[in-house]
């Protein structure tokens, strides 16, 4: 998942034929056989799903709704096609969430002699803020181990998490409004009653219903769509977890870019997507298949989402989501974008079977999105990349300090943690770090490559946990097993220790790219702003947007600059800027606004009212807080709150007004406003359960985090 990790606290990537029948791995029920060296470890358990997941094994579901834009519900069923596997379980619980209106349940049992459907009791329990427990009495003459039974769920949803309504102002062609979902990590449970774990995979069939002139998408393998009736059906034929069923709907257009991929969009956005991306898509992905194997999910589709979207991309299966604002930026967009397929292999085709060792996806993702990179565009681009991400991450470290436990890559948290809040910079690139340790174990990039091929050849369409990908490694290179004892403890410092990296890749190969930079830094702190002729060696309309973003990054590093100094930055730079696009802007902006510079303050104000999504919105915002400039923050909020969506602006709300309300006057700014000298993050993190959550949310209002994912998706 591409996140939106900016320089801010936070907590916060269709083929044709019938389905298959698939059994679904469940990581810790011993009723499935070993996956050899690398099987799971028994028991599992998900401390973020409320439900009983190892008591049966999900074959299939399905979903048929209703999309009700005047009232912004779904209604309609789900049907879960289930096979109990322990004797005596008479009670299946499934996550579900209080905005979900469950309607009745029934169960069946096919073969069975069965003829109707038992009408069955059931009770929704509290579990965490982000969900509750849906506890369903099963018929105990139906339920035994072995046997198929069919449960029927008619629910209705309403204001989830998981499901975003857009008025049609809010959409780029502000013409029709338009729904999209976003299941990462535990939202999907407010989309549909299901098991939501990663651990849990199945394959679904949806069918849609909408109104004419709607079209919809999911991360479905097949599609197909009945115009008199306005239904749309889909099929996806790999087993997938909960999180990773997403669905748009609303006035989309697509043009193919390559064999198998097509790029969606609103109307009016959709030349200038189809234009960025060109034929690369399917460039990408040859050069992915030869490095780990074959693209295992047919199509390669993305579609463009308006400014709401909340993250930057979702690796959704066959359909990548990404926010329509990245397409300012061609280097963003292509990193994203290969995250994001990176993801197909890392994190799709092989899962972490729970949110605490999430670097299994997004560290595996991050370091195959390199691999992708260098070789489609050489070392020196990624290796530059790299740094700009390796800076963002010891930033982290210098602000909450190497002992903060957030700063693990298995992060243990207790019952009512949201995994969302544990999502930083340390998933994805501590993660990647340990990735290339192991690379440089092995002794050459490509015998690790093929490491990694096989690898996903072991273990596709599971879920697994670390000690399954460190039992494989050791097995797969026999010469380390006479140092595995040193080496696995080695491996527990990695997973278990706070702190920075072990181990960092070689950079240097970025030299070229990266010494020009660092050079015109230095200069820019030499006691006195530089002379004209210093700084005409250097031709920042030259340099590529990662060479930029690396120089404002490294002056923001050193801020408050003394007047003179900002004074002649901006004589210097503010008008190359302004034609740059919006991931140069922003940084910019923000050494304007902590040194209050207060001659270029109009920029800030024409890039807010331009801006609307919360990877742009929501640094600028913190950052007006923190210093003197709350005044104006406040006065651009009142000026474009209309166009922002809801959940930002309850977002900015907090953040302006320090409550989860807005003020009584809606209208304009209120007559008296709370001091505050910190911004509150963005989501904010849940109440702290775990000791590395709370040491994240202590630190996380006077951290400003570079944590932007440039390079990373959810």
């Amino acid at each position: 998942m591409m996140a939106d990790l900016h320089q801010t606290p936070t907590s916060l990537c269709c083929c044709r034929k019938s389905p298959p029948v698939s059994v679904p791995h469940c990581v810790g029920d011993s009723s499935q056989p070993s996956a050899g060296p690398g099987s799971p470890r028994c028991p599992l358990v998900d401390v973020a799903s409320a439900s009983n997941f190892r008591c049966f094994q999900l074959q299939h579901f399905h979903l048929d709704l209703r999309l009700n834009f005047a009232v912004k519900e779904m209604s309609g069923w789900l049907v879960l096609d289930l096979i109990p596997v322990q004797p005596g379980v008479h009670t299946l619980v499934l996550d579900s969430h209080p905005s979900l209106l469950i309607h009745s349940i029934d169960c069946k049992a096919p073969g069975s002699g069965q003829v109707d459907p038992v009408s069955l009791t059931y009770r929704v329990d509290p579990f965490t803020d982000y969900g509750s427990s849906l506890n369903i009495s099963l018929p105990t003459t139906a339920v035994k181990p072995g046997r198929l039974i069919q449960i029927t769920v008619r629910y209705t949803t309403t204001d989830g998490p998981a499901i975003w309504w857009l008025d049609s102002e809010l959409t780029c062609g502000q013409s029709r409004p338009l729904v999209f979902t976003q299941g990462h990590s535990v939202c999907n449970r407010s989309f549909f009653p299901c098991f939501d774990t990663p651990a849990v995979k199945s394959t679904y069939t949806a069918t849609i219903r909408v109104p004419e002139g709607v079209t919809v998408l999911m991360s479905a393998s097949r599609s197909s769509y009945s115009k008199p009736d306005r239904v749309f059906q889909f099929s996806m034929e790999s087993p997938v977890p909960s999180y990773l069923v997403a669905l748009v709907a609303g006035e989309l257009q697509h043009v193919d870019v390559g064999p198998r991929s097509r790029v969606w969009a609103e109307p009016c956005l959709l030349s200038c997507a189809v234009k960025k991306l060109g034929d690369n898509v399917e460039r990408w992905l040859v050069v992915a298949e030869e490095l780990f194997g074959p693209y295992l999910w047919g199509r390669c589709d993305i579609v463009f989402l308006p400014p709401s979207f909340p993250i930057v991309a979702m690796e959704n299966p066959c359909l990548t989501f990404i926010i329509a604002s990245i397409l300012e930026s061609s280097e963003f967009l292509l990193i994203d974008v290969i995250h994001e397929i990176a993801h197909s292999w890392f994190g799709n085709a092989v899962t972490n079977a729970t949110w605490e060792e999430m670097w299994l996806s997004e560290g595996l993702a991050t370091y195959a999105q390199r691999r992708i990179t260098t070789e489609a565009y050489g070392e020196s681009f990624t290796c530059l990349e790299t740094v700009v991400r390796l800076d963002a991450l010891h930033r982290q470290l210098r602000l909450l300090g190497d002992n903060n436990p957030v700063s693990k890559l298995q992060v243990k948290f207790e019952s009512g943690v949201n995994p969302s809040s544990l999502m930083n910079l340390f998933t994805y690139e501590k993660g990647f770090c340990f990735v290339s340790y192991l690379s440089q174990l092995s002794g050459d990039t490509r015998r690790f490559d093929r490491f990694l091929r096989d690898y996903i050849s072991q273990f596709k369409f599971k879920s697994v946990v670390a000690q399954d990908l460190i039992d494989y490694f050791l097995d797969y290179f026999p010469e380390l097993q006479d140092a595995a004892h040193r080496e696995g403890q080695e491996f527990e410092r990695w997973l278990s220790g706070c702190g920075p990296p072990l181990y960092e890749p070689d950079l240097s190969a970025g030299g070229t790219l990266i010494h020009p930079v660092q050079d015109l830094c230095d200069l820019w702190r030499s006691s006195d702003p530089p002379d004209l002729q210093s700084l005409m060696t250097f031709d920042l309309s030259a340099w590529n947007t990662f060479q930029i973003v690396l120089f404002l990054d490294r002056m923001l590093d050193h801020s408050p600059q003394p007047p003179d100094v900002m004074q002649h930055l901006s004589s210097s730079y503010s008008s190359l800027f302004d034609d740059l696009n919006a991931e140069v802007q922003i940084r910019w902006l923000q050494l304007i606004v902590r040194n209050s510079f207060y001659p270029d303050l109009q920029r800030v104000r024409v890039f807010l009212h331009k801006h609307t999504s919360r990877m742009y919105t929501v640094p600028l915002y913190e950052d007006m807080v923190a210093g003197v400039m709350k005044c104006v923050a406040v006065e651009i909020f009142y000026q474009t709150q209309r166009r922002l969506h809801p959940n930002l602006r309850r977002t900015l709300q907090q953040i302006l007004f320090q409550t989860s309300s807005a003020p009584a006057n809606q209208n304009g700014p209120p007559q008296s406003m709370i001091a505050t000298s910190t911004a509150s993050s963005t989501p904010p993190l849940s109440q702290p359960a775990a000791t590395a959550t709370a040491s994240a949310a202590a630190a996380g209002t006077t951290a400003a985090i570079a944590l932007r994912n440039v390079n990373v998706s959810a």
